[in-house]
């Protein structure tokens, strides 16, 4: 583990689910080393659903106690309602509260929209969004009851939403709804969370994993010499920074990560109106719009367009 100067979540307690491998993983270490207690949830499962024969969260866990940090292992379903209750408690039961949980978890399901089956749509949107609002919901219960006892809380929720789902991406339609659905939790929650001494706040990574080194297989390559700036580990540093005491009035932000890069996403804003202070005629507006779309900025491109 690291250095006492380098322990800027000493004593913290932390949930990161889907801990199990890439960048979950790279979360769980990081925080471990510097000094939380580490909760490492995963639910045990290959991309496609079907269960594994080994535990990669016991493997992680092991990991880091391996290196004089603690850890426990949790194998809940976030997106199971009682499943995401019981790993709330099991970290406040398990190390006297909670201050940090990162959703992190998530599956992928890709394909062409117009070849996309319902039990594909519902089982990403289940896992990436429920699996987020389940924990959050259970999460929030137990800060709000510690605020109304009159004990202080200074807790984190880092989401983990994606450059899918704030501009788009071919072929992941089920996928880049959930990521942008959770872009809208993220600043919902913010703003009914801050009374509570909770900030939340959400990344869009881009590093290698099981779901983008297939995807994105010359993108995510490692370099054979160099920086490598797909690293999973990179990722990690800016959600350490995010769950600790430092990041204090940092809330309902959404940031891009990328190997040394570090940028917020600015998102959808009001633009300035074309008023004509009464009810618009049908064919009238052929002409506003295409005003309106000259003075605008033009959107990001859709990846894979």
């Amino acid at each position: 583990m690291a250095d006492n100067t380098d322990r800027i979540c000493a004593g913290r307690t932390v949930i990161v689910t889907g801990a199990g491998g890439g960048i979950g993983r790279a979360h769980a270490l990081a925080f471990a080393a510097a000094g939380a207690n580490v909760v490492v949830n995963d639910l045990g499962a290959e991309l496609d659903g079907s269960p594994r024969t080994d535990s990669p969260a016991a493997q992680v866990a092991e990991e880091i106690l391996e290196l004089g940090g603690k850890a426990v292992v949790n194998g809940d379903d976030v997106a199971d309602w009682a499943g995401a209750e019981r790993l709330i408690k099991q970290a406040v039961e398990t190390f006297g509260g909670l201050d940090v949980l990162v959703n992190n978890a998530g599956i992928v399901r890709d394909r062409m929209l117009v070849n996309l089956s319902e039990q594909e749509w519902d089982a990403v949107v289940r896992v990436h969004l429920k699996g987020h609002f389940a924990t959050m919901r259970h999460a929030a219960a137990y800060w709000r009851a510690e605020s109304k006892a009159g004990r202080p809380v200074d807790a984190r929720i880092i989401n983990t939403s994606s450059g899918a789902g704030l501009q788009g991406s071919v072929g992941q339609g089920n996928y880049g709804a959930a990521k942008a659905g959770i872009a809208g939790l993220t600043i919902t929650a913010a703003a009914e969370f801050g009374r509570y001494g909770v900030t939340v706040n959400a990344i869009a990574p881009s590093a290698r994993t099981r779901m983008t080194e297939t995807v994105f297989a010359d993108m995510m390559a490692a370099p054979d010499e160099g920086f490598d700036a797909m690293a999973p580990e990179n990722i990690s540093p800016l959600v350490v920074w995010l769950g600790s005491p430092d990041s204090a009035g940092v809330t309902g932000r959404m940031f891009e990560v990328e190997g040394g890069k570090v940028a917020l996403a600015d998102g959808w804003r009001h633009g300035v109106p074309v008023d004509r202070g009464a009810r618009w005629e049908p064919a009238e507006l052929g002409p506003a719009v295409r005003e309106l779309i000259a003075k605008s900025t033009p959107p990001e491109p859709v990846y894979g367009a």
